[in-house]
């Protein structure tokens, strides 16, 4: 029996907590890896792209609270090794570098060139003694023109030679080419494909580990046909798998049932967003 309240069972779950599975802990070894290299003058980085909400904002995070930042009494100096920063809804030097100091929490207010917020940001990240700089969104520069994107992807290579930092970017699947284009960054960014969710082991082995994260107080066991049917609602799109699972779980703790049934799985209604929505559907493989 759980010590907590139904209530407080419930507010756990639709908190905003960690639920390690096998495909996100792959990308944080990976990143692990980049982190634990020695620091040369072209560090490695990665590229994570997939489809929107398959999780890649969930693993940046994951990966850049490993590391938080720490302050150092003795030397009155404080360290960050990983530094994750949004790209700016266009790429945008400007926005990015004011960006980079507002999450520092050292902003630069008033009128400043390009240069000066440069020299600024580089100063305080030299600092920090940054190690990874980790980009999310970084499709949003697709809203720029070519030459625009151009510079934006020049400018992210500077900042990761200029630091001797790893660059990891995270990005959906129609950034790809764009970061190709660029020959010398491609050439540095090695790439991890994160697709949607297929009828196999793999799926099954997630739906267990979320269930288990629910802390029900009796036993889930679905069947195959409820495996296929929570695919099938979710489109295999992991964000989506989340919010079903919390939601079906919840109601178990509501009734109290402490469980996840099959006719649960077969009622539930999704209740996505208008955003969600778009998320493209693709074809899903199925068991053997």
């Amino acid at each position: 029996m759980s010590l907590m309240t139904p209530d407080e069972r419930i507010d756990r779950i639709r908190g905003d907590h960690w639920i390690a599975f096998d495909r996100a802990t792959i990308v944080l070894n990976r990143l692990t890896s980049l982190m634990e290299m020695p620091q040369q003058s072209r560090m490695p980085g990665l590229m994570v792209y997939g489809s929107s909400g398959i999780g890649k904002t969930m693993i940046a995070k994951r990966m850049a609270s490993k590391y938080p930042t720490q302050y150092n009494a003795q030397l009155g100096a404080t360290k960050t090794p990983i530094l994750l920063v949004q790209a700016p809804p266009a790429p945008d030097e400007r926005r990015f570098y004011q960006h980079i100091l507002a999450t520092i929490g050292a902003p630069m207010w008033g009128r400043h060139t390009v240069s000066e917020l440069e020299v600024r940001a580089l100063s305080h990240l030299r600092d920090m003694d940054l190690r990874m700089l980790m980009i999310d969104e970084v499709h949003n520069l697709l809203a720029g023109s070519y030459r625009e994107q151009r510079r934006f992807l020049n400018m992210l290579r500077f900042l990761a030679n200029d630091l001797c930092a790893s660059l990891v970017v995270f990005g959906v699947n129609e950034a790809l080419e764009t970061v190709r284009g660029d020959d010398q960054l491609a050439r540095r960014l090695d790439e991890h494909y994160l697709p949607l969710w297929e009828d196999d082991v793999e799926f099954s082995r997630l739906i267990q580990t979320l269930i288990a994260a629910m802390a029900l107080e009796q036993r889930s066991g679905l069947t195959v046909a409820s495996l296929r049917t929570i695919l099938k609602v979710t489109g295999g799109v992991t964000s989506r798998v989340f919010i079903m699972i919390k939601s079906l779980a919840i109601d178990a703790i509501e009734t109290g049932e402490e469980r996840i049934t099959d006719e649960a799985v077969q009622a539930w209604q999704p209740v996505w967003t208008k955003h969600a929505w778009s998320i493209p559907r693709q074809p899903v493989a199925t068991f053997g």
